[in-house]
């Protein structure tokens, strides 16, 4: 079974809306992923709308909601770095 790891996150309340920020993933240094979060089909929230009519959504819980191209395998041992700028 795989696995999907994640860094640190902040609540919602205490941030900025993250709709036009620029994200990017780095694997042992290397950029596989960047992006601008406004190619997102969806916005989050109406994934958090859509999903909160069919489940029951808790303080904590974490929607994974699909990654950019490039994406790839994770092996042990490769250092992971992720970025989302703080631009509203």
């Amino acid at each position: 079974m795989g696995s999907a790891p994640i860094g640190p996150f902040h609540l919602a309340s205490s941030t900025r809306r993250f709709t036009w920020s620029g994200i990017w993933l780095k694997i042992n240094g290397q950029v596989k992923q960047s992006t601008n979060l406004s190619r997102m089909i969806r916005r989050a929230a109406m994934q958090i709308s859509r999903l909160s009519q069919a489940n029951a959504l808790f303080p904590g819980d974490i929607i994974d909601s699909g990654t950019p191209e490039n994406v790839g395998p994770v092996v042990r041992g490769n250092v992971v770095n992720s970025h989302i700028d703080r631009a509203a």
